[in-house]
């Protein structure tokens, strides 16, 4: 994520899931998916954030836009995260709005 964000929330549940983070990016509200994969066995992490993926954080942006109450801009963002055996990040790709409301 982009220097001089500030996060607002870590993991934030509701009856319909958990948000990883909550942030601010100047005036927009973001809903942060973070996806880890060790390898590629299971396919990249950018693919397990397939069309019922996308549907659920959609609902879950909007369940925490409501439960805020924010009335201002928002997206969604997916950073995907390639890490090695021993849990080292090899690639980090941060997609701005990846999720279409």
């Amino acid at each position: 994520m982009a220097a001089g964000w500030t996060i607002l929330v870590r993991n934030w549940r509701c009856r319909l899931g958990e948000l990883d983070i909550v942030a601010r990016d100047g005036a927009d509200l973001v809903c942060v998916e973070v996806r880890a994969r060790r390898g590629s066995r299971f396919g990249s992490p950018e693919e397990s954030v397939d069309a019922r993926k996308q549907a659920r954080l959609a609902r879950l942006a909007q369940a925490y836009v409501q439960a805020v109450g924010w009335h201002g801009p928002w997206r969604i963002d997916v950073v995907a995260v390639e890490a090695s055996g021993d849990g080292t990040p090899q690639r980090v790709r941060h997609y701005k709005s990846a999720v279409g409301l």
